[in-house]
């Protein structure tokens, strides 16, 4: 059974899909079971991934790691996302940007990151 908000990724070709809707069935891309993600919260080697969480009178500032995360075409923060109780919003960043970004929102649940090495990451 799936849940609200995970997010599954294809082995093989590398497609990546996040559940906007629950369901019984399994999800299958290029003839194979994709795999569930599940996000890490606890830091390996030099690189730092957890989002951080900045909160001002202008919104929430999301940046990837206590030292800024590579953003190199070879390794490299895809995207942050980040939740309340009832919405999702996500931030596409680019090589060679900074890896964080801001968000106008008040209040936030839970910042997820995705490294295109190192995988999903959360606060």
């Amino acid at each position: 059974m799936t849940k609200l908000n995970e997010i599954y990724k294809c082995n093989v070709c590398g497609n990546m899909v996040e559940l906007t809707h629950e369901g019984k069935g399994e999800l299958v891309c290029c003839g194979q079971p994709m795999e569930l993600l599940i996000a890490k919260v606890k830091e390996e080697g030099t690189e730092k991934h957890r989002p951080i969480i900045k909160t001002d009178k202008k919104g929430i500032l999301v940046q990837v790691g206590s030292n800024p995360h590579p953003m190199a075409p070879k390794h490299h923060i895809e995207w942050i996302e980040v939740m309340d109780k009832k919405d999702v919003c996500h931030k596409y960043l680019k090589i060679g940007q900074k890896p964080q970004t801001f968000f106008n929102a008040e209040k936030i649940k839970i910042a997820r990151a995705y490294c295109n090495i190192h995988g999903l990451w959360k606060n």
